[in-house]
């Protein structure tokens, strides 16, 4: 069931579009990792730049997405700067092309 609830938080995050590229902080690979624990709920991620100024709005709305699920108690945003974000690698298919990666 975890696996279930992790993939709903997914596709609520998605709706967090990173100002300065206008795309989805999933599509981006800006999310690491999600942890559901009852109704608590952990996300791991990143941002583009540890100095993008935006850093801050971005988390907050990360945490609002996750918090508009009901069946959610809790949710913490955890920044993490290891792995360093790379597009190249971690990005969606559709979001290299808009960056013209391939």
């Amino acid at each position: 069931m975890s696996t279930l609830q992790e993939d709903v938080v997914r596709e609520n995050l998605r709706t967090v579009v990173d100002p300065e590229l206008n795309m989805s902080i999933v599509d981006l690979g800006l999310i690491y990792d999600i942890k559901v624990e009852d109704s608590n709920v952990t996300v791991k991620m990143t941002l583009t730049s540890p100095a993008c100024p935006l850093g801050a709005v971005i988390q907050g709305q990360a945490h609002q997405a996750v918090k508009k699920l009901p069946w959610v108690n809790e949710a913490k945003i955890e920044l993490v700067w290891s792995p360093r974000w790379d597009p190249r690698t971690m990005s969606s298919e559709e979001v290299q092309m808009q960056l013209g990666i391939i």
